[in-house]
């Protein structure tokens, strides 16, 4: 299967209904055979934004461009573009091999060449041997290959998939994610993905653009979203994060002082945040991963002295891989800590008394967006 890859750049994109901004003021680039995902909660506008690429919804302000050619006034028909959709929307009369040969039909592809496209595209998404079979007899997963087929076989520049896991359980959406991810790097397709499932975003992405409210507000590799978010928003919503608000009391080299809730002072690296120390005084946003602290009985000998909080274990899930504790600080605020891989450690039971500590390296500092509950 041959495909050419296309680059596509929004410029200023608006779309509007009534007073609502669904989609305000979105500058992207994605680069040729990019995995690009919109990543952002139900009614953010990341659908709204991908139909607007699709040819199915018309901006009212701004640019879309595929590679050099403006495709604003482009009908969705001569875009070249593949499209998946949450629902698979396969014809239930049609076998798999009359579902993914109904795209090159209307284009009045030879019988044999037809053929020749469709098997290969079986192949590729391992349905081999199910041509004959209707919708109703496949698996969810197995539907949601024919659909991948289907919008694969017309050899498109652009494939865009909208939440095409949501229907399928947990276990089969880490398949067929694991799968999508290699038929797009076996093909080298650009793909712009959108979804809400934060992991699964962190998983198959090479860039993510984060979209609240309609407007994108981080664009990253994963490793930038979730490591260095730039602010509450993102953070809250990519992973989980312990906040807590606190006060730049001493800068001091690459750390500052943080005067906290919880304890007094944290010290921070501020390198990771910002390119220059924050001043004295400023307000700002401590960000904590639960995988970046570590949680000792109280009565450890193995504490380190840097960024100690005391508190008391409230919940204690043991998952295999993961213990997952929150833990009530002597100021009345929870933090969540996430131990990996805790064979042969004791788990701590609710009522403990433990010590909390941190890294000033793996702490991020933000500035205020909300405030805090």
């Amino acid at each position: 299967m041959m495909l050419k890859a296309a680059e596509v750049r929004i410029e200023n994109l608006n779309k509007r209904f009534g007073e609502l901004y669904a989609v305000r003021d979105v500058v992207l680039h994605v680069q040729k055979g990019d995995f690009y995902t919109f990543l952002g909660p139900s009614g953010c506008g990341k659908t709204t934004l991908l139909r607007m690429i699709a040819g199915f919804t018309t901006p009212d302000e701004g640019d879309i461009y595929f590679d050099d050619q403006r495709v604003n006034d482009t009908p969705p028909w001569e875009r070249n573009v593949g499209m998946v959709f949450q629902s698979y929307a396969l014809w239930p009369h049609m076998t798999v091999f009359e579902n993914i040969a109904f795209g090159l039909k209307e284009r009045k592809i030879s019988k044999p060449s037809v053929r020749d496209k469709v098997y290969d595209a079986l192949k590729m998404v391992n349905l081999e041997g199910m041509e004959k079979r209707r919708p109703s007899q496949l698996s969810g997963g197995q539907q949601q290959r024919v659909a991948l087929a289907r919008t694969l076989v017309i050899e498109p520049r652009l494939l865009l998939l909208d939440e095409p896991l949501s229907n399928l359980d947990a276990k089969l959406r880490v398949q067929m994610r694991n799968e999508l991810l290699r038929i797009q790097r076996e093909l080298g397709i650009t793909t712009i993905y959108v979804t809400h499932d934060q992991e699964e975003a962190l998983a198959i992405s090479t860039q993510i653009a984060v979209m609240s409210e309609g407007l994108v507000i981080q664009q990253g590799t994963p490793k930038d979203i979730y490591e260095a978010p730039w602010n509450q928003t993102v953070a809250d919503f990519v992973g989980t994060s312990n906040f807590s608000e606190g006060v730049v009391t001493e800068i001091d080299g690459d750390c500052v002082l943080l005067e906290s809730q919880n304890a007094s002072p944290f010290r921070i690296s501020w390198k990771h945040s910002f390119d220059k120390p924050p001043p004295v005084n400023t307000p700002l946003i401590l960000n904590i991963r639960p995988e970046s602290v570590k949680i000792f009985r109280s009565d450890s000998t193995e504490v380190s002295e840097v960024n100690q909080i005391q508190g008391k274990v409230i919940t204690s899930i043991y998952l295999g891989s993961l213990i997952q504790y929150e833990v009530e600080t002597s100021a009345g605020h929870l933090i969540r800590v996430n131990v990996a891989n805790p064979r042969r450690i004791p788990v701590l039971q609710s009522g403990e008394q433990v010590v909390l500590t941190f890294s000033p390296h793996d702490a991020v500092l933000l500035h205020p967006v909300h405030t805090l509950i």
